[in-house]
């Protein structure tokens, strides 16, 4: 409980101490930022202390943490000084947004560590390797920090969401099996602000007297809001639902597992469920049927939706995971560490679209309408979040440079003008956010390869409903609205849309006859997989896209529309300025839909190469941003139909959102039931991972204990080729001290696999071979310092532990464990 406190109370004095500065950049938000200072002050924060400790400026230790929040409270105190009268008084006339955000941080942060509390094993899926990486950093004398799982080398990949989990865990005293469960808990409190902030902003946006004198203010100016302002549309309660899309509805595949396990629609043969063809749902119900599923895992298969076959019927697996089953699951991978940061970009995109961040900044090539302030706030979030999860680049980048370029059209209207702003943004704050954060990338090795054309696996129409149903149907009620009031350039949205579309498919056909060409051994291996020639591949993948039609035809039915509206002429949206203000609101709102829509759209023709050789990864974290825009967009779509709808719609509506929330909230109430066992821990509540170790393995535990406050060294333990998903590796994971090799297929997709060498057999011979001359050249080799035996060692190995006796001190004994140290 303590531990929660700390970390609540630290989060919210950070977002104090970031609020003035929050309020100097974001002039164009109503909120001021405000439900925004606790992420961008984290994300300030990490980048001052990585990058002093990065540069020898400062230590991995309470000083560099100190050094690093007296720079952020610096920046504060200078944007508190110069605006003081104004912040005072936007407190003052706005404590229910304040205390609105406030109740709301502290109870989704509250509940979300009651959920770890009844569950905080950090066992199964990659949630070991999360917690190797907090504890690596945590460790790691100077940065950057070592890789536990790779001794000599330090960690190649996104790691600056758990360089921040160190942050606050070496802060507060609170150990790395802790803070990870802690760390969830903040990501998900942090979420629900940071949705809220932005479904607030949008619906706050007024009526005022000019609408340039709203897109004109800069970021040294005055609030944009004008004086003379009309009732907004927006309320405190009804921004509460853009946390609830986005980290509490959830798909339709719960909602399935409830019909499922009632034995509804089923009969044998042929039937809706065989039909719709979802793994475990198109097998026979279970003979005791109920109306909560009891399918051991049942809650897994709602992020493995989408099903992929190969021409020859072979089953791929994919994954299309969403933020209720992150945390569900408590995951801290990186795309869940990155989801406040997301809202942040989103947040800055919109500052920047309603002309927060006005001004000129001269270049070779052009000319930038924004403020250097704003463009190395940009570059500060972007590089940010590449360091964070580098996927999530593509969604903020689009968003920061379309909502630049949506801004231009708002002065000078459509045009291939448009075009050259978003290249003269986004390509000089891309290499500003490169040079920022060069240190990580000079370390970044990646193995992930250039884009691959997709001809097999295509997504049916009806796994895109069960994907996205849940937030498809407001916004598709919703652009049907627009229709009512709207003005749109149809034959440019459709046009652009197709056009997008036939992009895709020429980038496709281009890949394939460059691999053809450039790499005809591997064409014809997966053509003789498929017992086919060229042309009957392409017949039969053609064949398939037409048959799965209804995917692509439902996100061209949400693309051309959002689109559509987007085309407008100037003139026409000059006629009244109140139209024009709405209008910016709901110009936001379609850049949103018609992003989310592209990146569901874009697996289906093209994916990026990595080591899992089909598009699993690129659907999991492309769907993954398209989950948290699109469902910013249907809570506003939501809000605004249950706002302005009248009479008999407004019934038919509510009714339609109201079932929509039993099919939506199947999944995480049962969920979250079934994966807490009812919310009954067998032992007792506590965010400590390490309890249950001391319980289930108290001689390890005590081994573990030892190590970590033993001098520093290299320790060797049991390992085994893809031993990933494993027990494995698991003495670096709770020390923080550097193994030899741990998970060596996750090293393999981290960086070149050649770097293992032949560490997995150098171990094994450690271990077994009863020549101490061949044991002393390893322990040389990889420079160990302590050689670790327990009961996985000997499970793994015919442990020779004889000539450790003779040549090697033993440190710790206890029960099944002892562990050698090399003088």
């Amino acid at each position: 409980m303590s531990a929660f406190f700390s970390w609540y109370i630290l989060i919210t004095l950070l977002g104090w101490i970031t609020f003035p500065l929050a309020y100097k950049l974001f002039p164009a938000l109503s909120d001021r930022g405000y439900t925004l200072s606790r992420a961008f002050g984290m994300l300030t924060w990490g980048y001052v202390f990585w990058i002093f400790a990065s540069l020898g400026l400062a230590q991995n230790d309470m000083g560099g943490l100190l050094l690093g929040l007296i720079v952020l409270g610096g920046l504060s105190i200078w944007a508190f000084v110069n605006q003081k009268s104004e912040i005072q008084n936007w407190l003052g006339e706005n404590r229910r947004l304040i205390l609105t955000t406030e109740l709301l941080f502290i109870i989704a942060f509250a509940f979300m560590a009651f959920v770890r509390s009844a569950n905080p094993e950090i066992v199964g899926t990659e949630k070991p390797m999360e917690l190797m990486m907090i504890n690596g950093i945590m460790n790691s004398p100077t940065f950057p920090p070592r890789d536990l799982w790779l001794s000599g080398y330090s960690i190649s990949y996104y790691h600056f969401g758990y360089v921040m989990t160190s942050m606050l865990a070496m802060f507060t005293g609170v150990p790395a099996t802790m803070a990870f469960n802690l760390m969830i808990a903040l990501i998900f409190g942090l979420s629900a602000i940071g949705a809220y902030g932005i479904l607030y902003n949008l619906l706050s946006l007024r009526q005022t007297r000019r609408p340039e004198l709203v897109e004109g203010s800069s970021i040294e100016g005055s609030n944009v809001e004008g004086e003379s302002s009309v009732k907004p549309l927006s309320s405190f309660f009804f921004p509460l639902l853009a946390p609830l899309y986005l980290l509490i509805v959830s798909n339709v595949e719960g909602f399935l597992e409830v019909l499922h396990a009632r034995g509804l629609f089923w009969k044998d043969g042929s039937n809706f469920w065989t039909w719709l063809d979802l793994p475990e749902l198109r097998e026979a119900p279970a003979q005791t049927l109920s109306w909560m599923p009891t399918r051991y895992y049942w809650w897994w298969r709602a992020s493995r939706v989408v099903q992929d076959y190969e021409l020859n019927g072979t089953w791929r697996e994919t994954i299309d995971e969403f933020p209720a089953f992150s945390f569900i699951l408590g995951d801290l991978h990186p795309h869940v560490l990155a989801m406040p940061f997301v809202l942040l970009a989103v947040a800055m995109a919109l500052n920047i679209f309603l002309g927060g961040w006005r001004g000129n900044i001269n270049l070779y090539f052009g000319e930038l309408k924004i403020s250097k302030t704003g463009f190395i706030v940009s570059a500060l979030m972007l590089g940010g979040l590449a360091f964070l999860n580098t996927w999530d680049i593509l969604i903020a980048g689009a968003l920061i440079v379309f909502s630049y370029a949506l801004a231009q059209v708002k002065e000078s209207g459509w045009g291939w003008e448009r075009v050259e702003d978003v290249l003269l943004l986004g390509v000089p704050v891309m290499i500003v956010a490169y040079i920022m954060y060069l240190p990580f990338f000079i370390g970044f090795d990646s193995q992930a390869g250039g884009l691959v054309p997709n001809f097999m696996f295509i997504t049916r129409g009806a796994h895109v409903w069960v994907m996205w149903g849940t937030l498809f149907v407001s916004l598709f009620a919703y652009l049907i609205s627009l229709t009512r009031n709207h003005s749109a350039n149809w034959r440019a949205g459709i046009f652009s849309a197709l056009g997008l579309v036939l992009i895709l498919l020429a980038v496709m056909f281009a890949l394939g006859f460059l691999g053809l060409k450039l790499k005809p051994d591997l064409i014809n291996s997966i053509l003789a997989s498929q017992t086919l020639d060229v042309n009957g591949f392409i017949a039969a993948s053609m064949t398939r896209r037409l048959a799965y039609i209804g995917g692509l035809l439902t996100m061209l039915a949400l693309l051309i529309p959002s689109l559509s509206f987007l085309y407008h002429s100037k003139d026409e949206l000059e006629e009244e300025s109140s139209f024009i203000i709405h209008h910016s609101r709901e110009a936001f709102v379609l850049l949103l839909i018609s992003l989310g829509s592209l990146l569901i759209i874009g697996p289906d023709f093209v994916y990026l190469s990595d080591n899992f050789g089909y598009r699993i990864n690129t659907v999991f974290k492309f769907y993954y941003q398209a989950w948290i825009v699109l469902s910013l967009a249907s809570a506003y779509g939501t809000v605004v139909l249950l706002r302005q709808l009248r009479g008999v719609a407004n019934v038919i509506f509510s009714v339609i959102v109201v079932l929509l929330m039993i099919v939506g909230l199947a999944y995480p109430m049962f969920g979250f039931i079934t994966k807490t066992n009812g919310f009954n821990p067998p032992f007792e509540y506590t965010l400590d991972d390490f309890d249950r170790v001391q319980r289930e393995n108290p001689d390890e535990a005590a081994a573990m204990t030892w190590l970590r406050s033993a001098p520093d060294g290299v320790i060797v333990e049991a390992t085994r080729p893809y031993d990933a998903y494993s027990s494995y590796a698991r003495v670096s994971i709770y020390t923080g001290l550097p193994t030899v090799i741990g998970w060596g297929n996750h090293e393999g997709q981290w960086r070149d696999g050649s770097l293992q060498g032949s560490r997995v057999q150098d171990v094994e011979a450690l271990y077994t071979s009863p020549d101490w001359v061949t044991a002393q050249a390893i322990i040389q080799r990889y420079n160990i310092r302590y050689i670790y035996i327990g009961n996985l060692e000997r499970s793994t190995y015919r442990v020779s532990e004889e000539k450790f006796n003779l040549f090697l001190k033993p440190v710790f004994q206890q029960g099944i464990v002892t562990i050698y140290e090399v003088p």
